[in-house]
This record gives structure tokens, sequence and C-alpha cells, in this order.
């Protein structure tokens, strides 16, 4: 193979090794991915938009885990308000009633919100994205304690019920994912979850179950969420 030859060859080499990784992405947030911060912002939109208000009503959910701990998680509409509908309308029929934490990931993450258990399963539609990269205006950062929507690692919008909880600041998810809330109580409960022991795809071998899930709205006037369709 000639010199000429072999410069034309390996970039297309490295495309296609790319289009690979980005097709075999799954459901949810990875541990190391790319930095997300390089999408470009909603036109016009003012610097303090997608940030924390402290003035402005926050919803508070509460996740009762049938083993008897407890998570309770103060959301942002302000920051990410079809992401909160979605969530509130969600909880307020009792679909994450019964459903479990598929996913833990010690020093990550703990995901749950999927009815099939399994990790591919939703609520039977999609909501956009509500991220920097996706056009949209949140600068809440993945530290520790924030709540996020999972999606599917190739499309912006096919979030849908799964969301997952950071046991650990990952600045790389910031810009990618919709964070949308943040645990004010019951780290604890995250923490023993997340260390459970667990098995292939980081499932425990005994998912802890959601037993109930409810949410005070605090003077909060939610909505139905936008949907999208299918995921």
């Amino acid at each position: 193979m000639n010199t000429q030859t072999h410069r034309w060859i390996q970039p297309l080499l490295i495309a296609a090794l790319v289009l690979l990784l980005t097709a075999a992405a799954g459901c949810g947030p990875r541990p190391e991915t790319s930095d997300g911060t390089d999408g470009q912002n909603n036109a016009g939109v003012p610097a303090s938009a997608g940030q924390i208000d402290e003035t402005a009503p926050h919803p508070v959910v509460t996740i009762q885990m049938k083993d008897g701990g407890m998570i309770k998680v103060q959301l942002y509409p302000e920051v990410a308000k079809n992401s909160v509908d979605n969530f509130i309308s969600l909880a307020s029929k009792g679909f994450y009633n019964g459903t479990v934490f598929h996913r833990v990931i010690p020093g990550f993450m703990i995901q749950g919100g999927d009815p099939d258990g399994n990790g591919r399963g939703g609520p039977g539609y999609s909501i956009k994205g509500e991220f920097i990269k996706n056009g949209y205006q949140n600068n809440l950062q993945h530290t520790r304690g924030i709540i996020s929507m999972a999606r599917l690692g190739s499309s912006y919008d096919s979030a849908g019920s799964q969301f997952f909880i950071m046991v650990a600041d990952a600045s790389h998810l910031d810009g990618e994912y919709a964070a949308f809330g943040a645990v004010t109580e019951g780290m604890e409960t995250v923490d023993a979850i997340v260390n459970l022991p667990a098995g292939a795809n980081n499932r425990p071998a005994d998912p802890p179950v959601m037993e109930k899930v409810t949410v005070e709205l605090n003077g909060y006037q939610a909505e139905e969420p936008q949907t999208t369709g299918q995921p």
C-alpha cells in the first residue's frame, strides 16, 4: 500500500469506528462519555435561564422504598419544566409504584423508573431532552444528589420514565442529560442502593422496590407533559 492510499483509508476507518460505538450506546448515562458543553444554547435566552430560582415554587417528590428507606427530591421547573411535568404526571398516576432501581454503579449513579425492570421499558411515549446540547438552557450540573432523565445514548429526544440519581459528581454529563431536581433527604438510602451486590448490566441481585412515589406541588401549577410519540 502506498503512502497516498494510506492517507485516505485511515480517516475512513476512524469514522467507521465512531459509528459503531454510537450504535452500541444503550439507555441511560455512561460513566465516561464525551463532554456536551459545546452545544448551542437557545438564541436570546437570558443568562439567568436554566438556573435554580429560590423564589419559585418547587414540588417535592417522596420515594418510599419497600424496605423502609426514603428519598426526597426537590424538583426545579424553572430548569427543565417539561421533565418536571412529566415526572409529576407519571408519579400522580401511580406509574412508579412498584418499579425498581434496576441499575447501580458505585461512584456514579442509580437508575430506575422502568415499568419492565430491565432498562428497556417506558411510558409508551418520549419527551424532548432539556439539555444544552439539544438546544435547551439547562445549567444544573450533575453533582452528587442530582436527579436527571435517562435516555437512549444515540437519541436526544428519547427520555420517557427512566431517571437516575447521582452519587458522585460527573461533569461529563452536563449539557448531555436533562437534570431536573436534587435530593434533599435520604442520600443514605441512595448510597445503600448503589452499593448493593450487582451482576450483569449493573443490575442488583435483588433490585430494591419503590413502593410508593408521591408529589407535593407546593404551589406549582403542573401541566401534562409535551410528548413526541414513541421513543
